[in-house]
């Protein structure tokens, strides 16, 4: 049975508020959680970002669930530190942590005052903390020089077993790439056909038997016109694909860039509804292009009532196959 999740989006929602609400989510019945792990929010109004991994400890020793973190190793983060990071949480919760990689963007990125490199290189880049992270994991003492400069790092503490590490991509061209290294593929809701595309050229990269997972924005609230306009005040400045999602450095530039947007648009990216049974047939269309999870993102800033209403009424549902 397909995994359904609860994400954690510390950009809208401060940590406090943020723990509480996946200690919630585990009480309604999401079998797992993600997060996400940036230094700025994408727009003012969004208003926060917290440090995801103190967040995560908490998170995981609160709740039994399984958790997940997309990050970007190579800039603001060394490889080593993130494979250590790493290893200490799937240490003390075994079987529980992994992690979802990608090239990054520059919003959060560019504090180091580092270069911006372009999409080829950070794809290198990335390729060589993999492989870096792997070594770590084994035990290995790793010297490496390269896109990264890695001198003797060794990791003393282990797990049991190294967590998962996830590829997020969202072009075929990235998900083919990524099933030649990867554990699995994470993506976010695009129409179908490019969806099946994403998964065709995972699987013909090298992923083929690896699971496939998928995070759906939604808004949700009991009022059509009121879930419209929390996903146009929260997530107008997310509309925008690659490159520009990838080269703004700061929430101004995503709110200057989203000036245009306007509410009809948000349908391009977010699924909304007043209806809990039109999430049921929608989300349950992406369940039956096969993927192994469904992570849930309700773009409000106000998470109970999306929790409680979806753990009741449309939770049940998508796990009886109707």
């Amino acid at each position: 049975m397909a995994i359904i999740g609860y994400h954690a989006s510390h950009e809208q929602i401060d940590p406090a508020s943020l723990l509480k609400a996946v200690v919630q989510a585990e009480q309604a019945g999401f079998d797992a959680a993600m997060c996400s792990d940036h230094f700025a929010p994408w727009s003012e109004r969004q208003g926060q970002s917290g440090f995801a991994w103190s967040w995560l400890g908490a998170a995981l020793q609160a709740t039994k669930l399984p958790f997940g973190v997309v990050n970007a190793p190579g800039q603001r983060y060394h490889p080593a530190i993130i494979a250590q990071a790493g290893a200490t949480l799937a240490q003390m919760f075994p079987g529980r942590f992994w992690m979802a990689l990608g090239s990054g963007e520059a919003a959060n990125e560019h504090i180091t005052g580092d270069r911006w490199p372009e999409k080829a290189t950070r794809n290198a880049r990335l390729g060589e903390c993999v492989d870096v992270m792997r070594r770590l994991f084994a035990g290995e003492t790793v010297t490496h020089q390269g896109l990264v400069t890695v001198d003797r790092a060794r990791l003393w503490t282990l797990p049991t077993a190294a967590p998962k590490l996830i590829g997020a991509a969202v072009s075929p061209e990235t998900a083919a790439w990524v099933g030649g290294w990867a554990d699995g593929l994470i993506t976010i809701n695009q129409p179908h056909d490019k969806l099946r595309e994403m998964i065709d050229a995972f699987h013909a990269g090298g992923g083929e038997g690896k699971p496939v997972y998928l995070q759906i924005h939604l808004s949700y609230a009991p009022d059509a016109d009121a879930a419209l306009e929390i996903a146009f005040d929260q997530w107008r400045s997310n509309v925008f694909s690659a490159p520009v999602c990838w080269d703004l450095e700061l929430p101004q530039h995503f709110d200057e860039a989203s000036r245009f947007v306007r509410r009809e648009d948000l349908h391009d990216s977010v699924l909304i509804s007043n209806e809990p049974a039109r999430f049921v047939d929608l989300l349950g269309e992406f369940l039956e292009l096969g993927f192994a999870g469904l992570y849930l993102h309700h773009v409000g800033q106000e998470q109970q009532e999306f929790i409680d209403v979806f753990g009741a009424q449309v939770l049940p549902k998508l796990r009886e196959g109707k």
